[in-house]
């Protein structure tokens, strides 16, 4: 009992599993966005594709197509989602219905059933190789053409940065390039020959300073029944590169060899994915650089520093900033040569152990301690050009370069020409600076290099006065010169002065200029003016300072008059005595008439006696006993003789008194008298 019940238990797990495994491979989802189409108007092999959700590997389809000719009508056990057709099983100017069956284990569903015209089904491929540019705001978006026709296109973009926000869509019909047209485009890549012709759209009002995310899809504008292609991968639109890059360049001499360093700053965020690339121009790492001097070299970096290692000669180098929106203007930087002081003519050739590479330049200019190099311009300061194509009569600046371990070293410099000749051209600006009188300043520029035809030796300077019977004279001076200072000329004389280039050859022609030398000056005659006047200037002022010395030191001192005592100036000399003294001009008064010694005496006695005292006495008083004294003496002579008599007895003393006192310096009122002076 208990062998039947295990029995019947096995069995209906057996029967449950295989009802469960059933019902599993009948859950079959049909198939959908079912297309057969050609993917251009020419071709001749048709595509059905379809699409099915399932994660089953073991997953078969069956195509059913009516108007199928090669295999009844149906394709069976398909194990993917497409299958070529070709154009010869297929009616393709009649409709045809087609449809899918899915075979999912032991299960199957069919897709809807749709008519086509198959002949009139196209569907490009999603547009590859998507290439943008910038033109002012206009983004311009350029792929390879599916057929030699326009197409339509839908655009959607968004700006990088923001993908959360929904995209934006175009439909813009295309713009066929051929290959000359899109090459002139895009010139910055060349084309290769087996690129077909491209499609281009342009999206106007954008910003350039942004990069987009841009997406394309495609169809043909050509059929009756044209399909959308797919969406093509996301492309990054980066910013434009407006600017060329901001280049910095330091230079190191290194014993015939330089060391140029290149730094530059990066370019904004917005450019994406930034590469450079480097051109110059350089001798080839292999010793017969002679025939390679001139091919120029390509650097390609994402750095913003490079190191390069060049000869003392002159080189260009250009750095361009490309990135997929397209190229930045080029950067150009002339790096020139190492000058070299008194360019030598090149002599014997050396012999080095290693072969040289040998460098002409060809100068077309004069300033040979500043020549650059540019690789597009015949009318540059210097070109590099090969032996077999120098020219006679050209003056080419000769380098020899040796390479020393793995850098290019400078040996020789030197001026070369092939053939020379004599000069074609003057010296340029021949003119006279100043002058004097017996010489003159010139001045001038070197001969231009075109017509200078070999290696100046020296200048011949020649001059000749005009209207005269002299000789000319002339003077071989260094070929570096540009000034000259001209000696031993006759003072107011004419001269003709002429200048010339000469070379190993030959003499070349002449600059002239005219000059008028000053007249002499007559020296000897001013110098005897001079001389007069400072022996007429001198004296005067040393008597003008010895005066203002001498009254500085001894002031003069003012003598008074002593006035006479009438009996008619009493009033004002008591009034005088009264009030403040004041200086007045002293004048001697005398009494009208002639008086005699004895008079005088008397005078002079009674005013020795008022100074004396220092009494103020009453002048009214002193004035009425002259006046007595002078009645007496006219009434009585006898008396008055009496009277002298006794003044001169009975008074010696008061009167030699007096005239000691009169005799000495008396000072009043800070005023000084010498009283004796005016006395006698």
């Amino acid at each position: 009992m208990e062998m039947l019940t295990c029995w019947i238990s096995l069995l209906g797990y057996f029967v449950f599993t295989l009802f469960t495994a059933d019902n599993r491979g009948s859950a079959c989802e049909a198939p959908s966005s079912l297309d057969c189409f050609k993917k251009s108007v020419n071709e001749t092999v048709y595509i059905c594709e379809w699409s099915m959700n399932t994660t089953d590997r073991d997953v078969k389809f069956d195509l059913h197509l009516d108007t199928f000719s090669c295999k009844n009508n149906e394709i069976r056990g398909i194990k993917t989602t497409t299958k070529l057709i070709v154009e010869e099983c297929v009616f393709k100017h009649k409709a045809a219905n087609i449809a899918v069956v899915a075979h999912v284990g032991n299960s199957s569903c069919r897709s809807a059933e749709r008519s086509v015209e198959l002949i009139h089904t196209v569907k490009y491929d999603p547009p590859s190789n998507i290439t943008v540019s910038w033109s002012l705001n206009n983004l311009s978006l350029s792929w390879k053409a599916a057929e030699e026709a326009p197409a339509l296109a839908e655009i959607r973009y968004r700006q990088d940065g923001n993908l959360t926000e929904s995209w934006e869509k175009r439909l813009i019909n295309t713009t066929l390039l051929k290959k000359h047209s899109f090459q002139a485009v895009h010139n910055s890549r060349p084309v290769p020959k087996e690129e077909k012709s491209k499609n281009r759209v342009i999206i106007v009002n954008l910003r350039k300073h942004s990069a987009y995310h841009v997406q394309i899809r495609q169809r043909p504008t050509q059929v009756k029944n044209p399909l959308w292609s797919k969406w093509s991968p996301a492309v990054i639109a980066p910013a434009e590169l407006e600017y060329a890059p901001q280049v910095n360049v330091t230079t190191k001499l290194l014993s015939g060899t330089r060391e140029v360093t290149l730094t530059w700053k990066p370019m904004p965020g917005a450019a994406a994915v930034v590469t450079y690339k480097l051109k110059y121009t350089q001798f080839s790492h292999g010793h017969h650089c002679a025939e390679t001097a001139t091919k120029p070299r390509h650097i390609h970096t994402n750095n913003y520093t490079v190191v390069l290692h060049v000869s003392y000669a002159a080189i260009e180098i250009s750095i361009t900033a490309r990135n997929e929106a397209g190229s930045s203007p080029t950067a150009v930087v002339q790096v020139p040569a190492v000058p070299v002081p008194n360019l030598q003519p090149c002599d014997r050739k050396p012999k080095f152990k290693k072969k040289p590479c040998r460098q002409w330049f060809e100068v077309s200019d004069d300033n040979l301690e500043n020549v650059t190099i540019s690789s597009q311009s015949t009318k540059d300061n210097i070109k590099a050009v090969k032996k077999d194509d120098l020219k006679d009569y050209v003056g080419y600046i000769y380098y020899e370069h040796i390479r020393d371990g793995g850098k290019p070293r400078t040996v020789k410099t030197c001026l070369y020409y092939k053939d020379e000749g004599e000069p074609h051209g003057t010296p340029q600006n021949f003119s006279v600076v100043s002058e004097t009188e017996t010489s003159v300043n010139l001045s001038w520029k070197p001969i231009a290099s075109a017509d200078q035809r070999g290696f100046l030796t020296h200048y011949r300077l020649c001059s000749v006065k005009m209207n005269s019977d002299q000789s000319t004279e002339c003077h071989n001076i260094s070929a570096t010169l540009t000034k000259y200072h001209l000696e031993n000329l006759t003072p107011g004389a004419r001269y003709d002065i002429s200048l010339a280039g000469v070379t190993k050859v030959g003499e070349g022609p002449k600059a002239s200029a005219t000059v008028n030398t000053w007249p002499e000056k007559h020296e000897n005659v001013w110098w005897v003016f001079a001389l007069l006047f400072g022996l007429t200037l001198i004296p005067t002022i040393c008597t003008i300072i010895l005066k203002r010395t001498r009254h500085k030191i001894c002031p003069p001192v003012p003598k008074p008059i002593i006035p006479s005592f009438s009996s008619h100036q009493a009033d004002d000399q008591q009034e005088m005595h009264e009030g403040k003294e004041e200086v007045h001009e002293l004048m001697v008064l005398q009494h009208p008439g002639e008086k005699s010694d004895r008079d005088n005496a008397e005078e002079t006695i009674d005013l020795g006696e008022e100074w004396e005292t220092g009494i103020d006495k009453d002048v009214e008083g002193d004035g009425e006993g002259l006046k007595n004294a002078q009645e007496i003496s006219r009434e009585d002579p006898g008396c008055t003789d009496q009277l002298l008599r006794r003044s001169t007895e009975g008074e010696i003393t008061d009167l030699e008194q007096l005239d000691n006192e009169i005799a000495m310096l008396i000072y009043k009122n800070g005023l000084v008298f010498d009283v004796k002076a005016d006395l006698s």
